[in-house]
């Protein structure tokens, strides 16, 4: 009878037990099981024996009316290709938190400090740790699921876009390192980025405007517009330049960037303020930098200005 666990008036007349009733087989060596909990609640389980006869088993998850024995039969067969494929076989569940982890450390380790605090800080505030969509184990992760998130992102169309190619690059680790079988990766990568999301805005603040900008700014944050303001150059090159990028004496400032290096000359309000935020601090510290003291994080400052 327990063969026929596919037909609910079959699993009605089960008695609870530990040890699952098993279907037939899906597959040589791969069955699908249901451990009747109680009269009311059970579970689907999936069973492959591997080459050298031992057995691996995988819970996949409660059954209810949505997840019946057909979605628990397909969830089974996407772990039997995950296996097939070479996957490893965390302990517990790989969620996408746990992916999202990895790639952070992956980052250290490749790009450095900076890029891995970035990845790690962007996972924190735009809905990963600790949400329901980093609980989502990865191998049940669903596009919308994806596109909810990334539309429910309270941030402009752009930065929605680059959030969106962050999570990817941590999902798409997760692939090659075998953390999940390949066929997953459709999930995420048949999601279209916003269009047009990209152009350049062609605004510029006049002389009352960034007054008024400044103004509503706090902080450490608004030394870094107002040294954006009175330089001309690019956000992350002020947020990246050190200590000893401020020359007192011949008056200028050598920043590095997309363009390359190079030094300008500074205003008398641009010497003062820059007098001020490095006073006491060493060459290689930052030269603007956070409450903390430590450097600034592109998607911080970011936040910071849009709010101001």
């Amino acid at each position: 009878m327990s063969e026929h666990i596919h037909k609910i008036s079959i699993r009605d007349k089960l008695k609870p037990r530990r040890e699952p009733y098993w279907a037939a087989p899906l597959g040589t060596g791969r069955f699908i099981g249901y451990r009747k909990i109680d009269a009311e609640r059970g579970s689907w389980i999936a069973r492959a024996r591997n080459e050298d006869g031992t057995q691996q088993y995988k819970s996949l998850g409660a059954s209810t009316t949505a997840f019946d024995y057909d979605a628990a039969a397909k969830a089974a067969q996407e772990w039997f290709a995950s296996l097939d494929a070479g996957v490893m076989a965390p302990k517990g569940k790989f969620t996408v938190e746990d992916a999202c982890r990895e790639y952070v450390e992956d980052r250290r380790r490749e790009k450095g400090e900076n890029t891995a605090r970035d990845a790690d800080w962007r996972f924190k505030h735009y809905g990963i740790y600790g949400t329901a969509l980093g609980r989502t184990e990865l191998i049940r992760l669903r596009t919308p699921t994806l596109k909810s998130w990334r539309n429910g992102l309270k941030i402009s169309k752009a930065g929605a876009n680059r959030m969106l190619n962050t999570l990817r690059a941590a999902l798409n680790l997760a692939v090659n390192n075998r953390q999940v079988a390949a066929s997953t990766a459709i999930e995420w990568k048949s999601i279209k980025p916003y269009p047009n999301a990209d152009r350049r805005r062609e605004t510029y603040l006049d002389f009352a405007q960034r007054r008024a900008l400044l103004a509503a700014a706090d902080g450490a944050v608004r030394d870094l517009i107002e040294a954006v303001m009175l330089t001309g150059a690019r956000p992350g090159e002020v947020a990246h330049a050190q200590r000893s990028a401020f020359d007192g004496r011949t008056k200028t400032l050598t920043l590095s960037g997309k363009t390359g290096r190079r030094t300008v000359p500074l205003s008398p309000a641009a010497i003062e303020l820059f007098e001020r935020v490095s006073k006491s601090k060493l060459p290689t510290a930052p030269l603007l930098s956070r409450p903390d003291g430590k450097p600034w994080l592109a998607a911080e400052w970011t936040v910071l200005l849009r709010l101001a």
